[in-house]
């Protein structure tokens, strides 16, 4: 959510871009040009005071407002408490997933058993959370980078071991775009970082692709999970055979 300082920030910009003067916008909203100047500078205001700051402006408020939110970092990793609230409840765990993947709320109801009034339910409680900011019209604004993983061992991810681990690789692997690679080597420990980059460059193209594809209609694309793994492993029943 945008702080006070950042909507400050913004107006500061756009009194530039419009080449007001402080004299211009204190004449505007009845006050010295002193206590305007000062008012700028601190970053300190009201909100009803930046609100009659932008209509001097021609500004719309709720506009200002989605610019500056557009324009916070992107979270790369969540807080432990952010994902244990997650996965405290299957169907926000579900809505988040769907996030992730920037369903809309008719997507969501069409394909689940949630009603409208629970989609809007869960994505205000991923708002709270600080996934997303929810948006007039049941619309939303991802905040997770695209680079966003889970935390290797947070709640979601240990829930994925716990619930859906074994679910997922007991598939066949075998239809149209699928596939399934065991591979194991013995490689250079200098070399492995480079490994592991390639791996999370392919989660990028991945993300990428997806936010593309968005475009396509429902027909023209399918859900897949992307798992990529590497880690130093010896399957525990070959570890009890060592000498």
């Amino acid at each position: 959510m945008s702080t006070t300082a950042d909507l400050v920030l913004a107006l500061k910009k756009e009194l530039k871009a419009a080449q007001m003067t402080y004299a211009d916008l204190a004449q505007a909203i009845g006050m010295a040009e002193s206590s305007v100047k000062r008012m700028l500078a601190s970053g300190d205001m009201s909100l009803s005071r930046v609100d009659e700051i932008c209509r001097a402006l021609r500004l719309d408020f709720a506009e200002l407002s989605r610019r500056v939110a557009d324009t916070q970092p992107l979270l790369r990793e969540m807080t432990q408490d952010q994902e244990r609230a997650v996965v405290a409840d299957k169907k926000l765990l579900l809505v988040a997933i769907c996030v992730l993947s920037q369903w809309t709320v008719e997507q969501m109801t069409a394909q689940y058993r949630l009603s409208e009034a629970d989609c809007v339910k869960y994505l205000a409680q991923l708002d709270r959370i600080g996934i997303i900011e929810l948006r007039p019209l049941n619309r939303y604004r991802l905040k997770l980078a695209k680079t966003f993983r889970w935390r290797p061992h947070g709640p979601v991810m240990n829930y994925f071991r716990e619930h859906a681990l074994l679910d997922y690789f007991a598939g066949g692997f075998d239809g149209a775009g699928e596939g399934v690679m065991l591979v194991h080597g013995s490689v250079s420990r200098t070399l492995a970082p480079a490994f592991l980059e390639r791996l999370q460059r392919v989660a990028q193209d991945f993300a990428q692709q997806h936010q593309t594809d968005q475009k396509l209609g429902e027909k023209d694309r399918e859900g897949y999970t992307l798992v990529l793994a590497m880690r130093s492993w010896e399957f525990e029943a070959f570890t009890q055979l060592r000498r």
